[in-house]
């Protein structure tokens, strides 16, 4: 008996397809769970393995109901979630910290986007390929604190007075402003999205990503829940954030047909765009090390970009590290 027990740990454990170690997830025979998911923003190319997975009914062989709501702001989402409005938040990892400094028990369970999508992007002719180039320069933002910090960050890592680059909040209008000639170059705008816009407009976009210029590497999308959720839902989290998974790795497989079931969940998305920056994308949606399963989260990495925080005084409270993350509930994961 025993023998059999551990070849059956063996083979869960065992397989993988892709990078992903998979399980059987789904729910108990007839039964159906409703599960209410917020994005982080508007559908884009993002949230292409979620539409996806709907489309293939993923989350339905799992025993979910899934709906997904769009967010009539994007500070909305964890304050919702905090507030047991909804169930699941996609947000950012800074955001996750941020509301952990305020005691929301809140807690990811999977990253999305598995590096930085945030960078300093700019048109080809303004020719910054590097943060010494932005001396003398006007870099817009959306007026987060998190990016200031960023851009004090980065000019110090590269020993650029601060005071010879002028910060302007643009907020969401980070490609008009650069096309316009309002700022140099933006600061928040994403090298899957923004950067990929501006190459099919033919400006010759210029990308400089955070993590290679002084900021610590931070998963930019992740999957929030409460962590009362985690206690008393474990089974519906690890199903929902396994459907999830499986949503991305057919997207991984077949882009052009995850792109067409994106457009027509979001028709409003430019097809040939949204194809671009999903392709551009796709690597970043996946770990690194293909040991480890999709939605994977490092612990010294969330440690070392909270602490970077604290020493930002973004936060102040030091419990808002500690266990912000786990990937129990990922493939082959605590079990």
């Amino acid at each position: 008996m025993k023998r059999a027990l551990i070849a059956i740990a063996l083979l869960t454990l065992g397989l993988a397809g892709c990078g992903e170690k998979q399980e059987s997830v789904t729910g108990a025979p007839g039964t159906t769970q409703s599960l209410t998911l917020m994005l982080d923003w508007v559908p884009n190319p993002d949230h292409v393995g979620l539409y996806q997975g709907l489309a293939d009914g993923d989350f339905a062989r799992a025993g979910i109901n899934l709906h997904v709501e769009v967010p009539s702001d994007p500070a909305s989402p964890l304050e919702l979630l905090a507030a047991g409005k909804v169930d699941v938040a996609i947000s950012y990892e800074p955001e996750v910290l941020l509301a952990r400094n305020q005691n929301q028990p809140l807690v990811s369970v999977a990253a999305i986007a598995q590096e930085p999508l945030t960078s300093i992007v700019s048109i080809g002719s303004k020719h910054i390929r590097a943060p010494a180039d932005l001396k003398g320069k006007r870099v817009g933002d959306a007026g987060i604190p998190y990016q200031h910090a960023y851009l004090t960050t980065i000019l110090a890592h590269a020993h650029v007075p601060a005071s010879s680059v002028k910060e302007i909040n643009v907020g969401a209008n980070l490609v008009p402003a650069m096309l316009s000639g309002r700022v140099d170059a933006t600061l928040g705008a994403y090298w899957n999205v923004e950067a990929i816009e501006l190459a099919q407009l033919h400006k010759k976009p210029n990308v400089i990503h955070m993590q290679q210029v002084g900021v610590p590497d931070y998963d930019e999308l992740v999957v929030v829940v409460r962590k009362n959720t985690i206690v008393n839902h474990s089974d519906l989290i690890r199903r929902f954030v396994q459907a999830l998974g499986r949503g991305y790795e057919s997207a991984r497989r077949d882009p052009q047909t995850a792109v067409d079931d994106l457009v027509k969940a979001s028709p409003g998305l430019d097809p040939k765009l949204t194809l671009a920056s999903v392709e551009a994308s796709l690597p970043a949606f996946f770990p690194s090390d293909p040991a480890n399963p999709w939605g994977w989260q490092d612990p010294k990495q969330w440690s070392a970009y909270g602490q970077w925080m604290l020493a930002q005084h973004l936060i102040s409270d030091p419990n808002a590290v500690l266990d912000a993350s786990t990937n129990e509930l990922l493939a082959g994961q605590g079990i």
